[in-house]
């Protein structure tokens, strides 16, 4: 089976977590992290930059590496770095995704995320409702 190495971003402001909604593939419309896949030469704090560039439109700050996950799609195995960022952008735009949300601790689980997130997620709720 194929191992795909990639980095997420987990976008924290005022509160809540950014989620975008995926708009291409076999998970279309699951919510997610934005990010990607780390290319070959590039770190992943490079490789997370160089995403949300294109995903979005925007700089952000990379901060703590919040945890590594490893997941089994059907198709391939997935080991994702996921970095805790601060937008430096005012605004984006969503290139690859057809929404997002900024979600606070009561509403994240209100969203269908990707299978491989799950766990994160659960860890940021506890998260948001620790500092709120």
């Amino acid at each position: 089976m194929e191992t795909k190495h990639v980095v997420a971003a987990v976008i924290e402001k005022d509160g809540r977590i950014f989620a975008a909604q995926r708009g291409y593939g076999d998970y279309r419309d699951w919510w997610e992290f934005p990010g990607g896949k780390i290319e070959a030469g590039e770190t992943p704090e490079e490789a997370l930059k160089r995403e949300i560039r294109e995903e979005l439109r925007a700089e952000i700050r990379i901060g703590e590496l919040i945890c590594t996950i490893e997941y089994d799609y059907p198709k391939f195995h997935m080991i994702m770095q996921c970095y805790l960022c601060e937008m430096l952008s005012d605004g984006m735009e969503l290139v690859e995704h057809e929404a997002a949300r900024w979600l606070c601790a009561d509403d994240i689980l209100s969203v269908k995320w990707l299978p491989s997130d799950i766990e994160l997620v659960e860890k940021l709720k506890k998260r948001l409702e620790k500092n709120s």
